[in-house]
C-alpha cells in the first residue's frame, strides 16, 4: 500500500527523515548564539537539534558526540604539541568535564526535541 492510501485508511505514517550530523549542527550553532543564557541556551539548541535528528536515541547521540569528540581532540592535540600523553590526559578531562556540566540541559532539549520529531 502507498502512503496515501494508509493515510485514507486512517493509519498513521511517520516519515523519519532526520539526521545525526543536523541535529549536531543545529545544537551547535544554537548553542554558540545563545551562551548568554546560562540554562535555557542549551535547552533551546537540544529542542532543535533533537527534532532535527528526528528521534529520542538519534537526539542523545547528536547532543552527546560533540563532547566525547572534542575530549578525543583534545588529548591527541595536547600530546601532539607538548610530546607528553599526561598533559594531553589532563586537557582532555579539563574539557570533558567542562562539557559534563554543560550537558544535562541539553540532554533534556534532546529527549524533549526527540520526542517532538
Amino acid at each position: 500500500m502507498s502512503e496515501n492510501q494508509l493515510e485514507r485508511a486512517g493509519v498513521v505514517v511517520t516519515n523519519n527523515n532526520g539526521s545525526i550530523m543536523v541535529g549536531m549542527f543545529w545544537m551547535f550553532i544554537i548553542s554558540i548564539l545563545l551562551f548568554w543564557l546560562p540554562a535555557f541556551g542549551p535547552l533551546i539548541a537540544g529542542v532543535v537539534g533533537g527534532k532535527q535528528a528526528g528521534g529520542v536515541m538519534a537526539g542523545l547521540i547528536a547532543a552527546l558526540l560533540p563532547g566525547i569528540l572534542a575530549a578525543i581532540a583534545l588529548f591527541f592535540a595536547g600530546t601532539m604539541l607538548t610530546a607528553l600523553p599526561v598533559v594531553g590526559a589532563v586537557l582532555a578531562g579539563s574539557g570533558f568535564l567542562l562539557y559534563v556540566i554543560y550537558i544535562p540541559p541539553l540532554l533534556i532539549g534532546a529527549l524533549i526535541g526527540g520526542l517532538l520529531a
